[in-house]
């Protein structure tokens, strides 16, 4: 059964960038046909898709954040990363990287595998 875990600093500042690393165990990101996302939940919103890296290691972008993210992985280290440049106080949210079937571009929960998600504060 496939595992996801989230990791990184829980605290960033203004203007800096935002690291995050999804670790994956119990399957491979460059073997299997998955799609790798990563997905944020701002306090008191909805759930909102950030992009993925598919097991080719293509990627695709929310086109409202596409400007500021890059994800990659390390297949050696069945690992996959989000990076989120020039943060604000509005890119606070819960961070949840997650497995899903078929390409997406809207989140919900229960579908796929996820993470148990980090929380992200941006603040100064």
């Amino acid at each position: 059964q496939v595992q996801l875990q989230e990791s990184g600093p829980g605290l960033v500042k203004p203007s800096q960038t935002l690291s995050l690393i999804c670790t994956v165990s119990g399957g491979s990101i460059a073997t299997d046909y998955y799609y790798w996302n990563w997905i944020r939940q701002p306090p008191g919103k909805d759930l909102e898709w950030i992009g993925y890296i598919a097991y080719t290691g293509s990627t695709h972008y929310s086109p409202s954040l596409k400007s500021r993210t890059s994800i990659s992985r390390d297949t050696s280290k069945n690992q996959f990363t989000l990076q989120l440049t020039s943060v604000t106080p509005e890119d606070t949210a819960v961070y949840y990287c997650a497995r899903t079937p078929k390409p997406i571009t809207s989140a919900t929960k229960g579908f796929g595998s996820w993470g148990q998600g980090t929380q992200v504060t941006v603040s100064s």
